[in-house]
């Protein structure tokens, strides 16, 4: 056993210095770690003040971009000028004679009971309106364009025309526009490749609301001779 020759009293003082000695590192030790959690926390709010600066800086210069190609306009935008027509009266027999559409481009009807192949195809020559018609009762939009419309718009509409699945395009001669874009009930007038509509009626169209058969494959039918 061992022997402690101070006395009870310098023993209970040692022990109090002893505790006084924990209990100011400890302090110290705590006053640390809430400086450093205080100037971590300043630091943080720091940076994401600065990003959030740096980002409200640039969100005017990206919303005065117009969008890059391949980019759609939002499908709920409105397309000004668009006509439409009601669906239920709108016939869809099949048949294998001509059908006299009251509309130019057709826009749906009774339609030949082979498709035109629709799977971005850009056609040079004019197609039936009788199987373009049944391209568009699988959701597919139709582009078409006269002789006035600009070779610039014409390659830039068969540009997107080729790279967008139910879609298809060719010349109409006859129709009041110079270019027009067709789905099952609904067909718009617009200025040129670079009018916001096109963005807008492809988004809105290609496999949209208004397709009767939906699914419905754009390949294997009539292609180009």
């Amino acid at each position: 056993m061992s022997f402690d020759p101070r006395t009870p009293m310098a023993q209970t003082h040692d022990a109090h210095r002893a505790r006084q000695r924990r209990d100011r590192a400890l302090a110290i030790s705590l006053s640390v770690l809430v400086v450093v959690g205080l100037v971590g926390f300043g630091s943080y709010m720091v940076l994401t003040k600065s990003e959030a600066s740096e980002q409200k800086r640039a969100a005017p210069a990206a919303d005065d971009k117009a969008p890059s190609d391949g980019q759609q306009a939002p499908a709920d935008g409105p397309i000004e000028g668009l006509r439409t027509w009601d669906a239920k009266k709108l016939t869809r027999n099949h048949v294998t004679g001509t059908v006299a559409y009251p509309m130019k481009p057709p826009v749906g009807g009774d339609h030949n009971p082979v498709w035109m192949n629709c799977d971005g195809e850009v056609y040079k020559e004019a197609i039936p309106d009788v199987n373009a018609v049944h391209a568009l009762e699988h959701g597919s939009v139709w582009v078409t364009y006269t002789g006035k419309a600009s070779a610039a718009d014409v390659a830039k509409l068969a540009e997107r025309v080729g790279r967008t699945p139910y879609s298809l395009m060719s010349p109409y001669e006859g129709q009041a526009g110079t270019v027009m874009l067709s789905a099952w009930g609904n067909q718009v007038t617009v200025d040129g490749a670079d009018d916001p509509r096109v963005d807008r009626f492809f988004s809105k169209f290609v496999q949209g609301p208004q397709t009767p058969e939906p699914g419905a494959t754009c390949t294997g039918g009539l292609g180009a001779q």
